[in-house]
């Protein structure tokens, strides 16, 4: 899987996630969909992508996140 569907993938579960454990557990838990969106828009300007980072020690190919 390339880095970046690998990202897309992450993301989107983080964020059903959160919005299920929301709904049945606490209101809290969007501030997991709120950190994980501020994630993704920060990543947008900066280049700067945790997940990116996280994701390639785990093995997975390539980045997306980093400028050329």
């Amino acid at each position: 899987m390339k880095i970046e569907n690998a990202i897309r993938a992450l993301a989107g579960t983080m964020i059903l996630v959160s919005l299920a454990l929301a709904h049945y557990v606490s209101p809290d838990w969007l501030w997991l969909t709120a950190f994980v969106g501020a994630n993704l828009f920060q990543s947008a300007f900066t280049g700067f992508c945790p997940a990116d980072n996280i994701l390639r020690k785990l093995g997975v190919g390539g980045s997306c996140c980093t400028k050329v």
